[in-house]
């Protein structure tokens, strides 16, 4: 059956009012690790900076943090069979709020490997929290229209993005010490007391919105704790061992070639936002927090996109719609590699406006018809949220590179390092067109 109009179904909503106050509950999830997500990004460059480490090895930041999301959604996708709903979102905000509270440690000790744990242990808790949410918000209600109800509420995702990227700039990259690497460098040789001191200073800027997070975190958790959640809907009930289960999976197209394009969506969504800083400050010679502000202007187009595409839903295949937009996102890095200065950066600005419908119609689209077992399904796509592990290090290792001569035109390391989003972005659209036309059919 096609979810990608309700005309078929005109006494259904897309979300059922006797489960309006659950799903307004669980929404805030989202925000809640897109916040997460966006205060983060940032500090690739930050700590590049404060400790004077390579884009590689700075990028280790999304490494750990994206790491969380391999490691523990499988063990997580097992608690909540086992143990229900609610207990997948208790035990994932409070690892969430631990991980956060470790960076007073981390601060204290000034150790970038201190500050990866507390951010791998911070997004074990996002992976229990996404591989609960998200099957959840698909569970409270009819199927059919599914998608659109997971595409509503990661739109509240990019919000708490927003409120995440602000936070960077103003409370974190602004409050930094304005010394260049430069001249960090020579003040480590000239004067290493008052180097270490700007170091210990700048890592307390840092520290602190993440405590205030945790304390944040720490709130949600007693107010879930006391909440009452329904269990949602369970479309088909069928062998719930776990082999079964397994082998059901495994054998599923739709679903594996979900796994795998949502691996690599994810990688070029976080390379794109973690290195349009990088483009500002090497390209155009921004300072940081001013290159982050195109990145908050790359979340408000995120956002508005989002509530664009998920009407368009309603008319339009998930799978071709996926598909035209991951082509127009390959065109837009296209631009940002081959376009120098201002034309570039807006490019990869634009980028945005084509990601914002794709990790929930990806999720919608490999989980349709897979009933109970969608379950442990949802984990496989929140392991691919790793993509985010693995990618931002190999464009970091790029953009630490030399130029690249292409005859008449020259690229920076810099712009030849988007090649990786590119081919991120040709996958996506494989899989988006391909299972349009299963639909059709």
């Amino acid at each position: 059956m096609s979810d990608q109009a309700d005309s078929t179904h005109p006494n259904s909503t897309v979300i059922p009012p006797h489960y309006f106050l659950p799903f307004v509950l669980v929404t805030t999830l989202f925000a809640l690790w897109g916040f997460a997500n966006d205060i983060t990004n940032p500090m690739v460059a930050a700590f590049k900076n404060i400790l004077l480490i390579s884009n590689y090895e700075s990028s280790l930041v999304q490494s750990a943090f994206y790491g969380g999301y391999c490691v523990m959604a499988i063990p997580a996708a097992l608690f909540i069979r086992r143990m229900g709903y609610k207990a997948g979102v208790l035990m994932g905000l409070a690892l969430y709020a631990t991980g956060c509270l470790l960076f007073v440690p981390a601060g204290q000790a000034m150790a970038f490997s201190a500050f990866l744990t507390a951010y791998f242990i911070m997004t074990s808790g996002l992976a229990f929290l996404e591989t609960t949410a998200n099957p959840y918000i698909l569970a409270m209600g009819p199927e059919h229209n599914a998608p659109r109800r997971l595409n509503f509420a990661q739109a509240f995702n990019p919000v708490g993005s927003i409120i995440g990227m602000i936070t960077a700039r103003n409370l974190i990259l602004a409050r930094l010490d304005p010394a260049d690497e430069e001249a960090r460098r020579a003040l480590a040789e000239s004067e290493p007391a008052a180097f270490e001191a700007i170091q210990r200073s700048d890592l307390a800027v840092i520290v602190g919105p993440y405590v205030t997070l945790g304390l944040v975190v720490l709130g949600v958790l007693v107010v879930f704790a006391l909440a009452k959640l329904p269990q949602g809907e369970t479309y088909e009930k069928g062998d719930s061992r776990l082999l079964p289960t397994l082998g059901r999976l495994f054998s599923n197209p739709r679903y594996l070639g979900g796994v795998v394009a949502q691996a690599f969506y994810v990688g070029a969504q976080i390379m794109c936002w973690t290195f349009i800083i990088q483009y500002g400050v090497n390209e155009l010679g921004m300072k940081a927090e001013v290159a982050q502000t195109y990145n908050i202007a790359a979340m408000i187009i995120f956002v508005t996109s989002r509530f664009i595409c998920t009407y368009l839903l309603k008319f339009v295949n998930p799978g071709t719609l996926l598909g035209v937009l991951a082509v127009g996102g390959g065109m837009l890095v296209s631009g940002a590699i081959l376009l120098p200065g201002q034309a570039g950066l807006l490019c990869l600005v634009g980028v945005s406006a084509c990601m914002s419908l794709m990790f929930p119609t990806i999720y919608g689209i490999a989980l349709r018809g897979l009933g109970d077992d969608a379950k442990l399904a949802s984990a496989g796509l929140i392991c691919a949220i790793g993509g985010g592990c693995v990618m931002p290090p190999l464009q970091g290792k790029i953009m630490d590179g030399s130029a690249v001569n292409l005859g008449s035109l020259t690229l920076s390391a810099t712009r030849a390092s988007f090649v990786l989003p590119l081919i991120c972005f040709v996958v996506v659209a494989v899989y988006g067109f391909a299972t349009s036309k299963r639909q059709a059919a």
